[in-house]
């Protein structure tokens, strides 16, 4: 259901695009250059979770502003404590004296993380992003999302600062059998995603279930049948995928632990690799790990595939340096 890859190369500002396939829903783990990526998909982004508000983690805040500015288009964004001052800081930087005459209405929900609880504001184009209270102050669980289809977690890591790394987990894989198609005579289109939806909400077995096509752009309805015989005859349920994305840390026990928790069992890891283990020492003077420490991670967090990225530019055309060194000590790990 996710499809999920680096903003830019390892080299370039942090950032994992993450595409939910067959919606006009995406999710954004930091906030750094997005320019890569053309406005149609950025328009999909619902929810963007940044980690800390270091330069290149959000400096890509005001090109997604700009992007989803005279549309119809709600944005959830979350952050580490301080994140609402620094998100406010950003809109004020800007004149709003002519958008409460828009007709489209975006709008910002802004929520910051302390550790134990969590504060939303929310920012009203036409109104001209002045702050309104949405929520006061909620105890906070390590659940940042609970969507119908995915959850996200956070937890805090250090970076000095506090920083967030994130879990993204797919609450069921919906698969459906093609055979069991053919069988019954049932096309594939946009109606298995209603099956699908249908199937994730646990609906009763008696719900009628539509099966139609598009026909000059207009919805032809065939056949509809129970949810019950649809499930048995086409539908097979798998755990769901877990994605994690580790950014700016400290290789200390506190931040191993809290790595491990978060990104335990992930099907794909994103996890920062800034310096090579030479440089070890310059790697925990900036809070940062280095090749073999993400390699190392990923392998006891049981991950099932390592994507690398944050390489530091002083290693600027030898970051195949990085990656043998960080799956070296992957495959070590998961060996064992």
């Amino acid at each position: 259901m996710f499809n999920a890859r680096l903003v830019n190369d390892p080299f370039g500002d942090p950032g994992v695009y993450i595409e939910i396939l067959f919606r006009k829903e995406a999710l954004l783990f930091d906030l750094g250059d997005v320019r890569p990526l053309a406005p149609r998909k950025l328009l999909k982004v619902d929810h963007v979770f940044v980690s800390h508000t270091h330069m290149d983690h959000f400096i890509g805040f005001d090109h997604l502003l700009r992007v989803c500015l005279g549309r119809d288009k709600e944005l959830a964004l979350y952050g580490p404590p301080g994140f609402i001052k620094n998100v406010e800081s950003k809109i004020g930087a800007y004149t709003w004296n002519l958008v409460e005459n828009y007709t489209n209405d975006f709008v910002i929900r802004a929520t910051e993380i302390d550790g134990t609880h969590r504060v939303t504001r929310v920012y009203r184009c036409q109104r001209a992003f002045r702050p309104e209270i949405a929520e006061g102050t909620e105890a906070f669980d390590g659940v940042l999302v609970d969507h119908d289809l995915f959850t996200v977690r956070g937890v805090f890591l250090d970076h000095r600062i506090p920083c967030l790394a994130y879990c993204l987990e797919e609450k069921k894989r919906i698969n459906i059998k093609k055979n069991g198609l053919e069988e019954m005579g049932l096309p594939i289109g946009p109606w298995l995603m209603e099956l699908k939806d249908k199937v994730l909400r646990d609906e009763p077995d008696s719900t009628p279930v539509e099966v139609w096509r598009r026909e000059k752009g207009k919805r032809v309805a065939d056949e509809t049948y129970p949810l019950g015989i649809l499930k048995e005859k086409l539908v097979k349920v798998t755990p769901g995928r877990r994605i994690s994305y580790i950014a700016d840390a400290q290789y200390n026990p506190v931040n191993i632990s809290r790595i491990l928790e978060i990104a335990g069992n992930s099907d794909h890891m994103f996890i920062e690799a800034c310096f090579l283990d030479a440089d070890a020492e310059r790697a925990r003077e900036k809070y940062h790990l280095t090749a073999r420490q993400a390699g190392e991670l990923a392998g006891m967090a049981g991950a099932k595939r390592i994507t690398l990225f944050h390489f530091s530019p002083k290693y600027q055309g030898k970051g195949e340096l990085l990656v043998q060194e960080a799956m070296g000590a992957f495959e070590s790990k998961t060996d064992r």
